[in-house]
């Protein structure tokens, strides 16, 4: 009977002890509640014991949680639609406020980090969302961890993943740097260009100095041009060369002037006749040029007459054949 009854007391504190011993890790806390009353200070790692059925033993994690943050679709300040995604590193300092002040701390932060990460793409412009990602990180970490300080949960660091933008904004924003490359190499060219007509004036100035420079600088130019191994050989002659040799070669003496030769006085010959334009109509009727009158010739008196000598009269004027034509 005795025995019996040992035997029954062992097995039930065998079995209460099976009940009532729990673990807590290294990296937990045991927050026990006792008919619903929270006990003092939680549990730390190791082994421990609570009464079964009267105390309630939850555990928390303390180690960083990754969580994260789905993308999320919103309108910039510049009305450009982006859709963000991001990762929450957080962890748990206060195991007592994480189990009593909030139902679910994981789900909590996950809400508070979605709605914040919509409120910063609101408040953010496409290129700061692009290339200003650090301040955005401070910015959305300090929303986050405001709240989260009440529930015992520190934020250790927000990051933003990735910004997805449509394709006609991605091809616009293509065509914008492309053209601000091009825009950057022609100013690149444009300096060069500037820079090597400085050089080129000086070196045209030297060279004015000393007229052998331009020579030398001939020959190292065919001399580049012959490395080619080109059939055909072309080679600059300049102007400034032809007028160094013009300088340098003598000038010939000008030619004595022979005396003019005394020509006799020709006849002047008569006018020609007035030729019409090919364009107007030739008249019917050709103008002759008036017959100048003959000189009158005077009489010579012979002895055998006695009459005194006549002069004879001047003949009449003879008129062209137009002047008669006319009359009639």
């Amino acid at each position: 009977m005795i025995v019996e009854l040992v035997s029954a007391v062992l097995a039930a504190g065998a079995v209460y002890g099976v009940a009532a011993a729990r673990v807590v890790r290294q990296y937990e806390r045991g927050v026990v509640l006792r008919l619903g009353r929270l006990r003092s200070e939680p549990k730390g790692p190791g082994f421990t014991m609570v009464i079964p059925g009267v105390d309630r033993l939850r555990k928390v994690n303390l180690q960083i949680v990754t969580m994260p943050i789905p993308g999320q679709d919103g309108i910039t300040r510049d009305n450009v639609s982006v859709k963000v995604d991001a990762v929450v590193y957080f962890k748990v300092i206060n195991a007592v406020d994480a189990v009593i002040q909030v139902e679910d701390y994981r789900f909590a932060v996950s809400q508070v980090a979605q709605t914040s990460l919509r409120s910063i793409i609101g408040k953010s412009d496409l290129d700061e969302l692009l290339s200003n990602r650090e301040k955005l990180n401070e910015g959305l970490e300090v929303m986050i961890d405001s709240p989260a300080l009440g529930w015992g949960v520190q934020i250790d660091r927000v990051e933003i993943k990735d910004v997805s933008l449509p394709e006609a904004m991605k091809r616009s924003m293509s065509r914008q740097a492309e053209a601000e490359r091009e825009r950057r190499a022609r100013i690149i060219n444009a300096d060069a260009e500037l820079q090597a007509s400085k050089v080129l004036a000086q070196a045209a100035k030297q060279m004015e100095d000393n007229p052998s420079a331009l020579q030398l600088r001939l020959l190292q130019t065919v001399v580049a041009v012959a490395a080619e191994k080109n059939s055909t050989l072309v080679l600059p002659f300049p102007v400034e060369l032809l007028r160094f040799l013009e300088r340098a070669a003598p000038t010939p003496p000008a030619p004595a002037a022979e005396p003019a030769a005394v020509r006799p006085a020709a006849d002047p010959e008569p006018a020609a006749a007035p030729v019409p334009p090919a364009n107007e109509p030739v008249p019917d009727v050709v103008p002759i040029p008036p017959v100048p009158p003959i000189p009158p010739l005077a009489a010579v008196p012979t002895p055998a007459d006695p009459t005194p000598a006549l002069t004879s009269a001047p003949p009449a004027p003879v008129e062209s054949n137009s002047q008669a034509k006319n009359e009639e």
